[in-house]
């Protein structure tokens, strides 16, 4: 039970000069005072979701300043659902304690509470992360991308003007790769047709997959494929070389680029847990073999366009992302930001510290 304020109209009038200003009463509410409703069981239904920063948010009872209001701790847990939007509110589903069963309509302050889609990485710690993996060493115990190097948010002007100076390649299409029927085929010299995959309906054992070709890497000279499971969303993208038996064998989980100088292949993807998966590989073509350079899972933002990411320098990585939460809604965009990724200049030539587990332990 909390204590509100209501302002009310003075009983005892003075001259019209000196009018005593609205005296303060007190009312208690609760969250039965509240309208009650149909909880939410289907987040799809939802138009927009809310969230704050603050350790406490009022709910009123009406869309108004003056409408009685409880004052609840703020927790984590807890889901704002937004339904509607007013001039300085927004109508909210809440489920008291979690139980679906137990939901209220309240109105929230647009002043203690931002909706998805206006979400922006201002505040945000970009550095944090949630696990790395250098050269094979994975480590859970960082949460700071500061190990490898730096990540700021960009202008977009500095993101396109970058981007006019990558150096990654761009992938082109081959005319010898041609689609035939529902067959992917390869065409040398001799006009000899060699198959290289199916287009939809390939059978393997993790179900149905489909391929569309986006084009080869002229110096690596490596087809890249889409490979798109026909049951989930689950997309990589795949290898193919003419000269190998091995192929479909190398793949990245997102749309890679592609450093010829250092036969590197990177990608920057939305992990379907959390954040955002960037990750650097050496190509070997002896071997026909990826070799892990970095992983690492950043947790404060998601991957707008992995196609648009791009090397503007053998250090430098550009990206368009969201806020980790940010979303669309009635018919309002999400605002997309600029990140830039700055590698350290040794990156690749240090050697990892291992973790010691009796380095504390008496001589």
């Amino acid at each position: 039970m909390v204590v509100v304020f209501v302002g009310c109209n003075p009983q005892n009038k003075t001259s019209e000069t000196h009018k005593p200003e609205a005296e303060i009463t007190q009312k208690n509410i609760t969250f039965a005072d509240f309208k009650k409703i149909k909880g939410v069981d289907n987040v799809q239904d939802v138009p927009f979701q809310l969230f704050t920063r603050l350790d406490s948010v009022r709910f009123f009872v009406a869309p108004d300043k003056d409408a009685a209001h409880l004052k609840i701790a703020y927790n984590k847990l807890d889901n704002y659902y937004g339904f509607e939007e007013f001039d300085d509110f927004y109508s909210i589903h809440y489920s008291i304690n979690n139980n679906i069963s137990n939901s209220i309509e309240a109105f929230v302050l647009k002043s203690e509470f931002t909706a998805a889609f206006d979400l922006t990485l201002q505040g945000v710690d970009l550095y944090e992360i949630r696990s790395s993996v250098f050269k094979k060493s994975q480590d859970v115990k960082n949460k700071s991308f500061s190990t490898y190097g730096t990540i700021t948010e960009v202008s977009e002007q500095e993101f396109k003007t970058a981007s006019n100076k990558r150096i990654d390649e761009v992938l082109i299409k081959d005319p010898h790769v041609i689609l035939e029927g529902n067959k992917w085929l390869y065409i040398n010299s001799t006009t000899e047709k060699k198959l290289i995959t199916q287009h939809e309906n390939v059978s393997t054992e993790d179900g149905l997959l489909s391929y569309e070709y986006i084009g080869v890497s002229p110096y690596l000279y490596l087809q890249v494929f889409k490979e798109s499971s026909m049951e989930t969303s689950d997309t990589y993208y795949s290898f193919y070389n003419v000269k190998s038996t091995a192929n479909f064998q190398l793949f990245t989980a997102g749309y890679p680029q592609i450093l010829p100088k250092k036969n590197w292949i990177s990608y920057i993807v939305s992990n379907n847990d959390v954040g955002s998966d960037f990750a650097i590989s050496t190509y070997v073509a002896e071997s026909y073999n990826l070799e892990d350079l970095l992983y690492v899972n950043f947790t404060k933002f998601k991957i707008a366009d992995g196609t648009k990411a791009f090397w503007a320098d053998d250090e430098t990585f550009y990206a368009e992302v969201y806020p980790t939460n940010s979303a669309s809604s009635n018919g309002k965009k999400q605002k997309a930001a600029f990140i830039k990724i700055k590698l350290k200049a040794d990156l690749f030539r240090m050697k990892k510290k291992y973790y010691n587990p009796y380095s504390n332990w008496p001589n």
